[in-house]
């Protein structure tokens, strides 16, 4: 209309945007989140004013690995042919992809392992480490006025983000056989940097990193 109003990523601001199937989606949609994820705001410009409201979300988003939902299934077969996967894949473009700091495949469990006792780390130790994590953010960004590794910018990534020779080595070498863009790139540095806190270390070490490209599914398309 003429007057804007918020919409669903402004109403999610410092909330969760959860997308379920993904693909589904239109792609005009979807396209319409890279600039809140890149800037945490959005603009709206009408003939009578442009107004600009706050979306510094979190998108959490699913998807199917195929048209069929079994690519990947470790029990049933897939009926899906390369081209339609391909093309269920390409309903996502690159730059919305490049956006998205970890895209992970989670496999159906099997009755064995929703039937014994879980032997995963107590959610209150997660806890714990990730409060410690968010500490040491929060006093490395003391005054700068950002608060989380997700929002560093590359002046920040050039101070914060130090790495060991051999972690320097690993993500070129990623960069090269996947072929990152400067973006995918830069999320993968935070990701590590993330993960570097929640260890306790301050140097990017070569097992941060390739954990951070590990969380890269979507780029190494293990789906086709």
């Amino acid at each position: 209309g003429s007057f804007p109003k918020p919409g669903e990523v402004s109403l999610a601001h410092h909330g969760v945007l959860f997308l379920d199937e993904l693909p589904e989606f239109h792609r005009d949609t979807l396209e319409v989140l890279r600039q809140p994820l890149e800037d945490g705001k959005v603009t709206i410009a009408r003939a009578l004013q442009t107004v600009t409201f706050p979306a510094r979300f979190t998108l959490v988003a699913a998807m199917n690995p195929c048209p069929c939902g079994y690519a990947t299934d470790r029990t049933r077969q897939c009926t899906c042919t390369e081209g339609q996967i391909r093309r269920y894949r390409m309903r996502i473009s690159g730059p919305l992809l490049d956006r998205i700091d970890i895209h992970i495949e989670v496999p159906r469990l099997r009755p064995e392992e929703m039937l014994e006792p879980s032997l995963s780390e107590p959610s209150a130790a997660i806890r714990e480490r990730v409060m410690r994590a968010r500490e040491i953010q929060l006093k490395r960004f003391e005054g700068t006025g950002i608060f989380y590794n997700a929002h560093m910018q590359q002046k920040h990534m050039r101070t914060f983000c130090a790495l060991t020779n051999g972690a320097k080595e690993m993500l070129r070498m990623a960069i090269e056989s996947l072929g990152l863009s400067a973006r995918a790139s830069d999320r993968i540095l935070k990701v590590a940097r993330t993960i570097a806190d929640l260890a306790g270390a301050d140097v990017l070490c070569e097992e941060h990193v390739s954990e951070a490209i590990q969380y890269r599914t979507l780029d190494r398309e293990i789906f086709v």
